[in-house]
This record gives structure tokens, sequence and C-alpha cells, in this order.
């Protein structure tokens, strides 16, 4: 195997471990309060759930963001910027939380008023709410360290802190809830346990594995006008591509909602084929991250171009794959996520656009990590754009005559552009024009 691409799974497969191992927080939750006897208990985590992967999501820049600066740094052999982007990251996160912290209550309320909930699941997601928003800080500090060790090309620390934080989750909920008797406040307090574990860990080892990084930390220019700047216009690019990500999201999900129950479960079951593909190819777009920033820092155009061509090269094998692996058994795996028969019937005339997922949305997938490490943000914002734009354009032109399956073309088309419009522009820029070398 080439050293390219050696250097590729170096990162990309901790990766792919981690962010499979992301959803068994919540699935964890759900498990345990569905063996407490009431409906309610399932849904209040569900809501409260819901909640904070909005909430959070908002915030990703912080990862992307620290991971194409540090990545950049980390080329140039820039020790010392690569300690204080870390710094600005963690203060950063600081300021937010703290923030999120204060405006709880009205954050809460503003969010219920979009949510139709029982009187009984209101009450529960409230208080699982106001116990897992203490653990914001320890979130969106994650964030910075996770970001920051993609950009030093370290992706297994973050697989190690994703795998002590589901562990400690277990065993912290179990023991509320079972030992102690607590329900959904139990579940609340193992995840608020669980996500001060994985900061401890991320602290910790950054404290012994990067301890030579120690003399930086008390270094003038921390918040230095210039590098604040930069760091907030590549975050604030960022922030603006992820909410027209969410309206998109938003949007199918609420959209399918009107078409009736069975629809609507329909197009939950097929978008997890999606996340599944996702897991996958964010693994690759880190890596992506990692060594673009890394060669841009370098000033090596070589191996920033032998980098993307084997990214492509990648993904386009996991594309072919995914197509065959969903044609062959995507309706065996449907079968495993639900045994209601009129929903898996109903999937087979909507499976057909799953398979167009893999190469349609592979590019944007690995193009998006190519312009975070080559902090080409305002280029990911342009694409982001036009692609929600067509979306929605497309949806509202073609609703009326072909219902669901608009919803659907819609999105591949979405997937599809925000790789072509990257792609283009990047041809065009032959990407050291977006961040000149010399």
């Amino acid at each position: 195997m080439k050293t390219t691409d050696r250097q590729i799974l170096h990162i990309a497969l901790p990766s792919i471990v981690s962010n499979i191992t992301v959803p068994l927080l919540g699935l964890i939750d759900v498990t345990i309060v569905g063996h407490l006897g009431a409906a309610s208990y399932i849904g209040a985590i569900a809501v409260g759930g819901m909640l904070f992967n909005m909430i959070y999501w908002l915030f990703g820049f912080l990862r992307m963001g620290t991971g194409g600066l540090t990545a950049q740094a980390y080329g140039r052999h820039d020790l010392q910027e690569s300690t204080r982007i870390l710094l600005r990251s963690l203060s950063i996160s600081l300021l937010l939380a703290l923030a999120l912290l204060i405006l709880q209550f009205p954050i809460r309320s503003l969010a219920f008023t979009f949510i139709d909930t029982s009187e009984e699941v209101q009450k529960l997601a409230t208080l699982y709410f106001h116990i897992c928003i203490w653990g914001a800080p320890a979130t969106l500090g994650l964030y910075g360290f996770n970001g920051w060790y993609i950009g030093m090309q370290n992706s297994r620390f973050p697989m190690f802190i994703a795998i002590i934080q589901n562990i400690v989750n277990i065993a912290a909920s179990l023991f509320f809830v079972f030992s102690l008797g607590m329900k959904v406040e139990g579940v609340a307090l193992g995840t608020l346990v669980a996500q001060y574990a994985g900061l401890g860990m991320a602290c910790l080892l950054w404290l012994v594995y990067y301890r030579p990084l120690r003399k930086y930390l008390h270094q003038k220019g921390l918040f230095d006008r210039t590098e604040m700047k930069r760091f907030f216009q590549v975050n604030r690019d960022i922030f603006f591509r992820t909410l027209c990500l969410i309206a998109v999201t938003v949007f199918f999900t609420s959209t399918g909602a009107a078409y009736g129950d069975v629809v609507l479960a329909v197009n939950a079951l097929l978008m997890q084929l999606f996340t599944l593909f996702s897991y996958f190819m964010d693994g690759f777009a880190y890596a992506g991250e990692a060594l673009t920033g890394k060669y841009i820092g370098a000033r090596n155009h070589k191996a920033l171009t032998q980098t993307v061509k084997h990214l492509f090269k990648w993904g386009i094998s996991l594309s072919l794959l995914f197509t065959l692996l969903y044609g062959l058994g995507g309706k065996g795996f449907l079968g495993l996520l639900t045994d209601d028969a009129s929903v898996i019937a109903a999937s087979e005339e909507y499976i057909y656009w799953v398979l167009a997922i893999p190469l349609a949305g592979f590019s944007a997938f690995l193009l998006d990590g190519v312009c975070i490490g080559s902090t080409a943000t305002r280029l990911m914002l342009i694409a982001m754009l036009v692609a929600s734009a067509s979306f929605f354009l497309l949806y509202y032109g073609l609703h009326h005559t072909l219902g669901n399956h608009a919803l659907w073309m819609a999105f591949i088309v979405y997937l599809a552009l925000r790789g072509i419009v990257q792609g283009i522009i990047l041809y065009r820029k032959q990407l050291t024009g977006l961040h000149p070398l010399s």
C-alpha cells in the first residue's frame, strides 16, 4: 500500500470507529428507559436527545475550524501556534457553553413551542434538558479537543475518548437508574458524567502525550487580533453552512410527515442508510481535512495533489461498494429496523433513491474535508447555499406531481450539487489559489 493511502487510513479508520460510537450514547439512554415500563420515558429521552443534537450541531464549527487551522500550523511545524489554536478554541467553547447555561430557560421554552408532545413527556423532557445542559462546557470543549487532535494527525485519541464516554455512560446510567432508583433524571446524570469523563480523558491525553507543548501555554499572542479575526471568519462560514444543512434536514423530516405516518417512517428508515454511509465518508473527510491542512502548511503542492487524488479513489470505491450493498441487502437491513409490514412494503417504492446516495454524495464529504483543511470555508458556504436553494426550488416545483419522490429527488440533487459546486471552484483555482503556498 502506498504511503499516501496509509496516511489516509491512519486517520480515517479511527475516525470511522468514533463516528459509529457517537449514536450509541443516545441508544444506550433509550434502551435503559425502555425497561422502566412507561412510553413517556422513551418519548422524553427522544425529545431531549433531539434538542441537544440540534443545539450542539450548530457549534460543530468548533471542531471543524479548529481542525483546519491546527493542521496548517502542524504542517508549518509551528507548535506554538497550534497550542494557541487549541487554547483559543477552548476559550470560545467555554464562553459559548456559559451562554447556553445562562439562556437555558428561554432556549427550552422556545424549543417546546415547536414540539408537540404530551404534558407528561414535556415534563420529563424538561427535567432531562435542565440536567444535561450542564454538560455543555464538556461537550463544546471536546469539540475543540477533537478538532485539534485531528489537525495534529491524531484521530486515535478522539476514538479512545468516544469509547471511554460510552463505557462510563453505560456504567453511570445503570447505577443511577437501577441502584439508586432514579428514572429519567438517572439517565440524564449518566450522560452528564460521561460527558465530563470524555473531557477529562481529552485533557489527560494532552497532558501526557503533548507534554512538550506545556511551555507554550503562557505565551503572549493568544488573542492576537489577526489570528482571532481569521479564527472567527473560518468558523462564521461553517456556522452559516451548518444552518443551511439543518434547514434541509429538518424540512426533509417535517415535510415527509405531511405524507402520512407510513411515509414518515419509510423516510426515517431509509435515511438510516444515508447516515451509515456518512459515518464512513466522514472518516475520509477527516483524513482529507488533516492531510490537506498539513500539506498546505508545509507548502507541499505535490503531496497535496496526490492526497486529493487518493481520497477520491477511496471515495469512488466506497461509493460503489455501498451502492452494491444497498442494492443487494437494503431491504434486509430495513427488516432489521422494523417488522411493520406496511412500512417495509411502502419502502420498496423509494429504496431506489437510496442507491443514488453514495455516488451522488461522496464528493461533498471529501471536498468538505479538503476545504476545511485549506480553511476555504467560504467556498463550502457558497456550495451549500447553491445546493440548499436548489433543494427547495426543486421540491416546490415538483411536489404536486411527484409527492414524496420530489423530496428524495431534491435531496439527491442537493447532495450532488454540494460536491459539484465545490469541485468546479476548486478546479478553477487549483486549490492553491484558495490558500497561496508561496
